[in-house]
């Protein structure tokens, strides 16, 4: 069978170019909203909605604020706390805008749950692969108090810039190299 060649992507009239101003994020007013902004709860979109493996929004939109991850990572301590885990969580961020004050709010939750957990030194950034990497390593050989995780990266959906997504533990007896599965709290 013969197969066709993939069509060639035209080249934007913007590659190589600084962006245009009008295409520009106003990244303080994008903090200043992730912290000021009340998610209205009457509002649909402006709720907790998990995606692929985590839940997405804006803070320009209500949908990802601090109230939401706060929320969130409550969450996760809950669902930890229902099933045994209490193992370190490894958590990891990038450098999208809204990761920073993020991580910081989940690390207060976490901290009042008394949460072990281990983050990047500096408050460096530690991409998805290398998080998943750590819980499995850490778990290797059955520990007794399993290693999860979260990760607080930007969407690959330009309309919904950052998520915060999670990973779950693997069962004793697993012996892949895969990464963590993802979950969301109350999932089993």
């Amino acid at each position: 069978m013969v197969q066709q060649a993939a069509k060639p992507q035209p080249i934007s009239p913007l590659a190589g170019k600084p962006a245009p101003r009008s295409m520009l994020v106003d990244l303080a007013r994008l903090e200043r909203e992730y912290h000021e902004r009340k998610p209205d709860l009457s509002d649909p979109t402006q709720l907790v909605s998990f995606g692929t493996s985590g839940h997405r929004g804006s803070s320009l939109r209500g949908s990802f604020t601090d109230a939401h991850i706060a929320a969130i990572t409550q969450a996760i301590c809950d669902y930890r706390r229902a099933h045994g885990i209490d193992g370190p969580l490894h958590m990891g961020k990038d450098t999208h805008a809204l990761s920073e004050p993020a991580q910081r709010t989940a690390l207060e939750v976490l901290a009042a749950n008394d949460v072990v957990t281990f983050v990047e030194r500096n408050s460096g950034v530690t991409p998805t692969p290398v998080i998943s990497w750590a819980i499995l390593a850490y778990n290797r050989g059955g520990r007794a108090h399993p290693a999860d995780g979260i990760v607080i990266t930007p969407s690959h959906s330009a309309s919904a810039p950052t998520k915060a997504s999670t990973s779950k533990p693997w069962p004793r007896s697993c012996k892949t190299k895969a990464p963590g599965r993802s979950w969301r709290p109350g999932a089993s």
